[in-house]
């Protein structure tokens, strides 16, 4: 039997000059009129070699597409795996910005009907750049865009959007960036402790991916793009006046415009089935900047019991309705940091279906702390989905870092190098020990000493 990941390469159904739902006695006849069309022996003798050698590789294909086709396990098999594939094509919507460490679904990418939720890093300095990379990644796959944001108008977030490598030279070159830090293999060959040799070996550079693309975060996005993309902007300043009162317990008028605004392009554009889709094979990607900031008209981040507390978790409640029946995905980041109850924040947490936090290392101890020396910060995985369940999982991966480097933004798994000695002062080894134990079990187990870390 063939494997289901080498079937779908070619389409079979064409091949024959056959429709999917054709049963197998049309398939058959199909299969009968093509083979004696291009068998060899029918041939005429004076067409030239290749002509000829067209006609049995066409010959051949043939014969492998009924082979596929005509046996009944098989071609369920190969429909099964067509299905996926149109599935993977439509629903998964990712903002491919080397998360495979982070890829927890199979295949990677965000689920149709589901909220990213960003917590942003300090100085909201990294934060953008994941956001819009996921926009980004909607307008290279032709998918509508809807950007809201109280802080910077759509239109200039759009501008702004980091370029996609499209073609083999500016993959080769981007590759070669990724990959220019590590060390010579002649440098990595070295003894290490018995018990470290049989564990797995860590890439230090990310891998390829099944779809998505590659970003390069030092140029902008081609003006074309933009302008043949099909997006929506919501300007907070441009679409509430700042006299309305908010009522307490209820939803600032921020937040309800919002709402509206997303149900109405919702609907419009057929996202929910209401409507025929203008376009075919269509994904609405919903981005949110500064969710549950002062600039949304939102008091979470200036007091601990403020009248509007319910606001921004009656806001995600409703959202989430709306992207449950709709083929829509959601990215928010939010100024976790300067929210002081953190019961709200839980409330957020458990309302979202993805939580990660970035932690950037600027003005802190581990900006100068020779063991963080490759990264500009931490990322930290609160929450990630189990789909079809009613309970959401804890990642097994606890130690995630990133770096930006020139035109690359890279997420990888955080681990310690396996010799400190070249590196770091005799003084500060103790200071690095202290350091890794406050790491999670990814990295920390092993470090239980005082005087040094235990290689």
């Amino acid at each position: 039997m063939m494997a289901a990941e080498q079937m779908p390469k070619k389409d079979w159904y064409s091949i024959l000059g056959a429709d999917p739902s054709a049963n197998m006695s049309d398939l058959k006849e199909k299969y009968q009129k093509l083979i004696l069309m291009y068998h060899p022996d029918k041939q005429s003798t004076d067409v030239s070699a290749g002509t000829v050698e067209e006609c049995v590789q066409k010959f051949i294909e043939i014969d492998q597409a009924w082979k596929i086709l005509g046996n009944e396990e098989t071609k369920r098999e190969y429909d099964l795996q067509r299905c996926e594939d149109d599935l993977r094509n439509i629903g998964p919507v990712d903002a491919q910005v080397y998360l495979e460490e982070m890829s927890w679904n199979e295949g990677g990418g965000l689920a149709i009907g589901t909220v990213l939720l960003i917590e942003e890093d300090k100085y909201n300095i990294y934060s953008p750049l994941l956001f819009k990379c996921f926009l980004a990644e909607g307008i290279v796959n032709g998918h509508t865009l809807l950007v809201a944001s109280a802080k910077e108008d759509p239109a200039n977030i759009l501008q702004e959007l980091p370029a996609p490598l499209l073609d083999d030279n500016n993959k080769k070159e981007f590759d070669e960036d990724v990959y220019n830090h590590k060390t010579p293999e002649s440098n990595i060959k070295m003894k290490i402790a018995w018990r470290y040799q049989l564990l797995p070996k860590m890439e230090i550079g990310p891998v390829s991916s099944r779809f998505g693309h590659y970003y390069d975060a030092s140029k902008r996005i081609p003006q074309e793009l933009i302008e043949a993309s099909n997006w929506h902007g919501f300007f907070l300043p441009e679409k509430i006046s700042s006299t309305l009162k908010v009522e307490p317990w209820s939803l600032t008028p921020g937040y309800i415009k919002l709402l509206q605004f997303i149900q109405n392009i919702i609907y419009e554009e057929g996202f929910d089935g209401s409507n025929p889709q203008k376009k075919q094979r269509n994904v609405l990607r919903i981005g949110i900047q500064n969710l549950g900031s002062p600039l949304w008209g939102d008091d979470i981040c200036c007091a601990e019991n403020g009248s509007n507390s319910h606001s921004l978790t009656k806001f995600l409640y409703v959202l989430r309705g709306l992207l449950r029946t709709s083929l829509s995905a959601c990215i928010i980041t939010m100024p976790t940091h300067l929210i002081q109850n953190k019961a709200i924040i839980a409330r957020v947490t458990n309302l979202s279906d993805i939580v990660i936090g970035l932690e950037s290392f600027i003005g802190s101890e581990r900006e100068t702390n020779p063991l963080y020396k490759d990264y500009h910060g931490l990322i930290h995985i609160r929450q990630i989905p189990r789909l079809n369940n009613l309970i959401c999982d804890e990642s097994d991966v606890k130690d995630l870092a990133f770096k930006l480097k020139r035109k690359l933004f890279t997420i990888e798994r955080l681990h310690l190098p396996p010799d400190l000695s070249d590196t770091v002062s005799r003084s500060s080894k103790q200071d690095l020990a202290e350091s890794t134990k406050r790491l999670g079990p990814g990295c920390g187990m092993m470090a239980g000493g005082k005087k040094h870390l235990d290689f």
